[in-house]
């Protein structure tokens, strides 16, 4: 708490405020009374010089000669400035608050007491104050009434005289009481003050603490929390600029972490792609060691003339040729598939009757269905147009129908269908035998995978095959898969039946 902005803050005020109210009580103590004295003086020396003026034109020899409205001038002046003033002429003497009767009645034991006659024993403390040849200002203390006075004596002109007296006991008492009133007031405005700082501060320190509380979430990357910006002051500003940060960081740190994630993408794809050509390698290896083996062999044979007859060589040379021709075959179709993998086969969209195509197909495939007495099922009739590549998907149905019959076994039935599902066209080739084992229905896709490698040696098979249909599929941004059914497994594709950009 001590260590908080709201404590110093407080804490500061507070001592500033009684810092400025204790320099306020010393100067009262201090100059009040001074500064009171030397305005008297003024005073009194200005209440002179304009009862000097009005005398100009009086005659002071006889109290009945004196005018009224020197009286009610110099009652005027007395009443506005809390003083006694007393003009002595030679035959009569003119005093403030009284009557012109009384005034008449007034005889130089009057003088006698206001210059310090029989009834003046009393004064001590006397203090010359100001002097300008003219007239004298004392201070004096009158010790039988125990009053404090400030006089002024002066001497217009050769006849008469000015006496003029302030009661000075009121602002020494006057003094001290404004001097204890403000101790009194200033340790209740401090004890206040501190209290009303204390709660006005919170109004400073809470946006503060909302900002430190949004700073905080920042740095955890939250950037959700934002600042109220209320008005235009410095706090508001900052706030507005801790708004702008949050965004930045937010644009800038999702921007990193896209960036963060295509880089992590690219190094796993670099790393699927080494894995894969260290695989295609291997496969590519492995598929031509024994074709390449059999020729070498099988030529080598025909060179040391290991059989002389004409049958032996003849063959010799069939199994050369037929490797060969293996090996030519797996060649292009990997050089298709590359082909289609990077794009170099551009899918050139055209409109045809796929009934005819599968039927070309099927027509094609004749033979081999008589030879494996297969019963082939492909009950349609009428065209069904669809819009692809027709060559690439005549490869696609081609691979289908041949993987069928090199896998049909048990009923011996291979059935082609199409199945219409709005603007989709499903063809599905199915045939009977053993089903594809679930974990490896994925992996029928990677080039050279194959489930039961004896038996797709035994049909020359390469592997391929299918990846070709995946990528012709993917070019045309179409499915494909394939569906274990009871009695045997289904591969199928879609293609479009209505026109759409590739």
């Amino acid at each position: 708490m001590r260590h908080s902005l709201r404590f110093k803050i407080t804490s500061m005020l507070v001592v500033c405020m009684t810092a400025l109210i204790l320099l306020c009580w010393i100067l009262n103590k201090s100059f009040l009374e001074s500064f009171y004295q030397e305005t008297k003086v003024k005073m009194l020396g200005d209440s002179y010089k304009e009862i000097k003026s009005l005398m100009k034109d009086e005659d002071l020899s006889d109290p009945s000669k004196v005018s009224d409205q020197l009286l009610e001038r110099i009652n005027e002046i007395s009443s506005a400035n809390n003083i006694d003033i007393y003009v002595i002429g030679t035959g009569a003497i003119v005093c403030s608050n009284t009557s012109k009767q009384a005034r008449e009645r007034m005889t130089q034991s009057r003088i006698a007491y206001v210059y310090g006659g029989s009834g003046n024993y009393g004064i001590v403390n006397i203090r010359l104050l100001y002097t300008d040849g003219e007239y004298d200002v004392y201070s004096q203390t009158d010790r039988q009434k125990n009053n404090s006075f400030i006089d002024l004596y002066g001497f217009p002109d050769n006849k008469n005289e000015i006496f003029i007296r302030a009661n000075f006991e009121s602002i020494q008492e006057s003094a001290e009481i404004a001097s204890r009133f403000l101790a009194y007031v200033g340790a209740v405005v401090i004890l206040i003050g501190s209290i009303v700082i204390f709660f006005i501060s919170r109004r400073f320190t809470r946006p503060i603490l909302e900002l430190a509380q949004i700073s905080g979430k920042m740095a955890e990357l939250d950037f959700d929390a934002k600042y109220p910006v209320k008005g235009k002051d410095e706090i508001a500003l900052l706030g507005n600029s801790m708004n702008e940060l949050s965004e930045t960081l937010e644009r800038t740190i999702s921007e990193l972490k896209s960036a963060n994630n295509v880089l992590l993408s690219d190094i796993e794809n670099k790393t699927q792609i080494d894995e894969m050509r260290k695989e295609f390698l291997s496969n590519v290896t492995h598929e031509l060691k024994t074709p390449i083996a059999l020729i070498q062999g099988y030529a080598e044979g025909l060179q040391d003339n290991l059989h002389e007859d004409a049958q032996s060589r003849e063959f010799y040379c069939e199994v050369i040729i037929d490797e060969a021709q293996k090996m030519n075959k797996m060649v292009k179709k990997l050089l298709t598939l590359n082909q289609i993998e990077f794009g170099q086969n551009q899918v050139e969209l055209e409109r045809f009757d796929i009934v005819a195509l599968v039927r070309s197909v099927l027509s094609s495939v004749e033979i081999l269905l008589k030879q494996k007495n297969i019963r082939l099922i492909f009950e349609e009739e009428g065209p069904v147009y669809v819009w692809a590549d027709e060559y690439m998907i005549e490869e696609v149905i081609t691979n289908y129908v041949s993987n069928a019959i090199n896998h049909v076994s048990g009923a011996n039935i291979i059935e082609v269908k199409l199945i219409r599902r709005g603007d989709v066209v499903r063809v599905a080739v199915y045939n009977t035998g053993e089903r594809i084992p679930e974990e490896d229905l994925d992996k029928v896709w990677i080039k050279f995978y194959k489930v039961d490698k004896a038996r797709t040696r035994e049909y020359g098979g390469s592997g391929i095959g299918l990846s070709i249909v995946k990528a012709i599929m993917d070019s045309h941004h179409r499915e494909c898969g394939v569906v274990n059914h009871e009695s045997g497994v289904e591969f199928w594709c879609e293609l479009d039946a209505k026109a759409q950009e590739i």
